[in-house]
């Protein structure tokens, strides 16, 4: 009977870790594709407003004030489609959008001076700054683009050993149409554990809480994968 009980707890102690593996890696697969999406929706965007000016159609002011607006909106619907740590994450490195008149001064100080006055800017100076806007609008962050994708390639490794393990699992079960089932309910327990635990550590802790949110997708996903298996 103790023998018994030490192999139950220990295949239950492997389910466990494929589903916080698995739990893992679909939070870092997800949130770099979204991060990808975002990164070529904001690019498109800013081609077409170039493109829109060059043909007539806007003036560099116009379109300076489009890109601010719209990559604001692509940035706060990319984060919905994020799990509840990506867009804590992404909230703690950058709260919200700038405004156009925060961009406005930058895009100054940067083409004319830390002493320069848009204002008595030339109107052929000012388009400069508003074509400024409107190119750094279609740019992402290289260095979290970069670090996302290799977040991404070590989230699908986790995936993929998670798979392996629960391959081993179900060809080492007596009965492997029960354990195939049990598999995949104890990861999918802990997937859906995970976003449950980090949306409500996220409405617990407030925006921009990346630490208190990763607890609680690692504690929710534990928690429904025990759960799940326990009950099995």
């Amino acid at each position: 009977m103790s023998i018994d009980n030490d192999r139950t707890e220990f295949e239950s102690a492997i389910r466990s870790l494929e589903a916080q593996l698995a739990n893992t890696g679909v939070h870092l697969v997800v949130d770099s594709a979204v991060r990808d999406a975002y990164a070529r929706q904001v690019e498109a965007m800013a081609r077409d407003l170039r493109s829109q000016v060059q043909s007539g159609n806007l003036s560099w002011k116009q379109a300076s004030t489009q890109a601010q607006e719209a990559r604001n909106a692509i940035m706060e619907v990319m984060r919905t489609r994020s799990t509840p740590v990506g867009r804590s994450i992404a909230e703690k490195i950058k709260p919200a959008g700038k405004t156009l008149n925060a961009l406005i001064a930058e895009k100054t100080l940067k083409q004319f001076g830390k002493n320069a006055d848009f204002h008595q800017l030339t109107p052929a100076q000012q388009n400069t700054v508003y074509a400024e806007i409107v190119k750094s609008a279609g740019k992402d962050s290289p260095a979290v683009s970069a670090t996302m994708r290799k977040l991404s390639r070590a989230g699908r490794g986790l995936v993929v050993l998670s798979v392996a393990i629960s391959v081993y699992s179900i060809a080492t079960a007596d009965d492997k149409v029960d354990a195939s089932k049990r598999e995949l309910a104890v990861t999918g327990a802990g997937i859906m554990g995970g976003m449950a635990g980090g949306a409500l550590a996220g409405l617990a802790c407030g925006p921009a809480a990346p630490v208190c949110v990763t607890v609680g997708a690692f504690a929710g996903g534990a928690l429904a994968a025990f759960g799940v298996d326990f009950f099995w």
